[in-house]
């Protein structure tokens, strides 16, 4: 009787058992990992990845929106046309803070409180999105991308919404990009953004929207509302660089063509036959320059996939026939001074209305824009 009871017992205890596995908690914990800007262009803005820590399966594994295959043979072609697919890739932990301590960058960490079906269907997401084509995405740098996907995710497996608003009123997506431009005191680069992006990114930004950045991200998790339950369980630095001194911000391409204008100006009024020369080699540059500078602008707005870069009001000032114009200095025909008595008053209307243009043009192109309106006059009168 004893043994025939015995095997009746264990398998009602491994049914017991399986029934408690099956309610049992996932033992999931969940957090969002915000990295700090970095030195680099590609890094000014800083990243977003969630970490998923599985105690049962004995895990610790990062997802990371944000990567891309930098050995694609057309990666740079791609990457211009903006038509380089960005992928959710999987690390470990160690693997994924490995470039920060080598940058140096700070990392934190916000565990939420969230309920353990919430947990399981995040996970589940993830898995289902790195197995599957789902895994690959168009890169949007301002409605898709490292952050804005994970943002995505936790407004809908998770309820997330700020209840405040994390950016001033009347608040653009450019504005927002300043701002990290400004404290990293990249100038040129912010020429170069203000340049290539569109009014598109002059729109102004909603509580959503406004987490499209890695920091604003994390704020919004901050004052967050989740539906089943809220808040946070923990925050801390996973990685603390320390306070780091902050180059002031100088806006240096002003400065620059501030210089360049004046010495152009300068050699103009020289009289002597070699200075004439010069100023016209330099006149061919300048034109040409710009010429090109429009011809890229249009192939940004027309020949990729970057909705950011439509719309660019840049084209008003970079006019693309100053290519044709620059090549025809050398022969002076009859049309070039009516082409640029044209300019000469174009331009001076450009320079009256340039702070009321729907798209906010970079204060470094004014000097720049005066020395095209100088020019232009000079050759009107010849």
């Amino acid at each position: 009787m004893k043994n025939k009871g015995l095997p009746l017992l264990l398998v009602a205890l491994v049914s017991c058992l399986a029934v408690f596995a099956q309610t049992e908690p996932s033992r999931l914990r969940i957090s969002i990992l915000t990295c700090a800007p970095g030195d680099e262009l590609y890094a000014t803005f800083g990243h977003t990845a969630i970490r998923i820590i599985d105690s049962s399966q004995q895990t610790d594994l990062v997802y990371n929106y944000g990567t891309f295959d930098f050995n694609d043979p057309d990666f740079y072609s791609k990457f211009t046309r903006g038509k380089l697919d960005y992928f959710l890739s999987v690390a470990t932990l160690p693997q994924f803070m490995y470039e920060y301590q080598v940058e140096n960058r700070d990392v934190s960490e916000q565990e939420l409180r969230l309920t353990d079906s919430i947990k399981r269907a995040i996970l589940t997401a993830l898995t289902e999105n790195l197995a599957g084509a789902a895994r690959y995405y168009k890169y949007d740098f301002l409605y898709n991308n490292c952050t804005s996907r994970v943002r995505d995710i936790l407004i809908k497996y998770a309820g997330l919404k700020a209840n405040q608003t994390l950016v001033p009123a009347k608040t653009s997506f450019r504005n927002m990009l300043h701002e990290y431009l400004d404290k990293g005191a990249k100038s040129w680069s912010k020429l170069g953004i203000d340049l290539l992006l569109g009014s598109p990114i002059d729109q102004l930004v909603n509580i959503p929207e406004s987490m499209f950045l890695p920091d604003y991200l994390m704020k919004g998790i901050d004052s967050s509302v989740h539906s089943k339950p809220s808040g946070i369980l923990e925050k801390k630095i996973l990685l603390f660089r320390g306070i780091q001194s902050q180059e002031p911000f100088h806006n240096r391409p002003f400065y620059f063509f501030s210089v360049f204008a004046l010495l152009v100006a300068g050699i103009s009024f020289i009289r002597h036959k070699a200075a004439r020369q010069m100023t016209k080699a330099v006149d061919f540059m300048l034109f040409l320059v710009t010429g090109l500078v429009g011809f890229l602008v249009l192939f940004m707005w027309f020949g990729t996939d970057h909705t950011s870069c439509a719309a660019n009001y840049n084209l008003l000032w970079a006019l693309p026939t100053h290519l044709i114009a620059a090549f025809a200095l050398w022969r002076n025909p009859g049309w070039l001074q009516k082409y640029f008595g044209f300019c000469s008053v174009y331009y001076l209307l450009i320079l009256v209305f340039y702070f009321f243009l729907p798209q906010q043009l970079n204060t470094g192109f004014i000097p720049f824009i005066l020395l095209l309106l100088f020019r232009s006059l000079q050759w009107r009168k010849k």
